[in-house]
């Protein structure tokens, strides 16, 4: 965020900048239809959007949240899971809606929290966790098992359970 306006590296190498946060997701709304996607995957995309982008892909944009959601919404979730003394902890694959991280979940990850581990210990845990589970949601939607509906994950024609599948793997 600059004086003159809002620039941020989105998607690849594309720098959007423009001088209101709606001037902003329109033409990041502007670049992604560009390629017509079926799904807008999010990693790494650290900004609250707008109830304006999330409505525009509405049922076709996921996220992944390194939390057991609904536990943990937001930033610092490790650091909350060793402060709160959690014996697990995980991470949390869903579609996105204008809640922050509290659209219907739809693969969950669990791990374990042991008593010497750090931030940085849990963090790598979760992360293999999360490059398996990410994959496999994104196969479900191109395949056309995986949809929203009802404010719900559908997978294979079947309502998910609010916490979603569940991997202890």
């Amino acid at each position: 965020r600059t004086n003159s306006g809002t620039c941020d590296l989105s998607a690849g190498d594309w720098l959007v900048c423009a001088a209101s946060r709606a001037a902003f997701d329109r033409e990041l709304i502007r670049k992604i239809d560009a390629y017509a996607p079926d799904v807008v995957v999010l990693a790494g995309f650290m900004r609250i959007l707008s109830p304006m982008f999330v409505a525009h892909y509405y049922g076709r944009l996921l996220n992944i949240h390194p939390s057991l959601l609904p536990k943990y919404p937001g930033l610092h979730t490790h650091r909350q899971a060793l402060e709160n003394g959690d014996e697990e902890h995980g991470t949390s694959v869903h579609f996105v809606t204008d809640e922050l991280d509290g659209g219907p979940v739809i693969l969950q990850a669990k791990v374990p929290v042991f008593a010497d581990d750090s931030e940085d210990d849990i963090t790598a845990r979760v992360q293999t966790q999360e490059h398996a589970i990410y994959p496999l949601v994104i196969g479900w939607f191109a395949q056309g098992r995986l949809k929203m509906r009802d404010n719900a994950a559908w997978l294979d024609g079947r309502r998910l359970p609010p916490q979603g599948y569940a991997s202890d793997e």
